[in-house]
């Protein structure tokens, strides 16, 4: 896959609009997070391995040079995501960068409801409560993006609430202690 065949959502698209807002979420974020830094966005690359068997140079492209493009749509469905995932327990995703917990999933709904949304939208798809407030924000126009710099996805609201369309190679980092 490549950046070329990749979805494209701009600042302006309508659906950043608005923001179902409870009071809480999304936590918002100033633009200066992403400002440049030694690796793009993002201090450092992405880690050398990956969960899932994600693409490294994808992942990269992707976390740090990259505002507006996605992987291509079903994407998580191509890696070892679906194989590898537990149905009965949590899993965290980690920031590709930094090794970072981003998402915690499926929380509040089960399994098959986390799965079928995510291929439903063509990415993993996150509610609030999947969402670890401490390194996570959501940009003004939607763009969802790690404190360090990641690039994420784009929150895309519907009637059940925020929804935060992430792209599995940004989320499919190790934990520090085993990259």
């Amino acid at each position: 896959a490549t950046l070329a065949s990749a979805f494209v959502l701009g600042p302006l698209h309508p659906v950043h609009a608005f923001f179902k807002e409870d009071g809480k979420f999304p936590l918002m974020g100033d633009e200066s997070i992403m400002a440049p830094k030694a690796h793009g966005t993002t201090a450092n690359p992405v880690q050398s391995k990956l969960r899932w068997g994600c693409d490294v140079k994808l992942a990269d492209n992707i976390c740090s040079f990259n505002r507006d493009f996605a992987e291509f749509a079903g994407y998580f469905e191509t890696t070892a995501f679906l194989k590898e995932m537990p149905q009965d327990q949590e899993v965290t995703f980690y920031d590709s960068v930094t090794g970072k917990p981003l998402f915690i999933a499926p929380r509040g709904r089960s399994y098959k409801q986390f799965i079928a949304e995510s291929k439903i939208h063509g990415w993993p798809s996150f509610r609030d409560e999947e969402v670890v407030w401490d390194n996570v924000r959501c940009l003004r126009d939607g763009e969802t993006v790690s404190t360090d710099g990641t690039h994420l996805g784009h929150n895309l609201p519907d009637r059940k609430g925020n929804r935060y369309c992430i792209n599995l190679v940004s989320i499919a980092g190790l934990p520090p202690n085993q990259a």
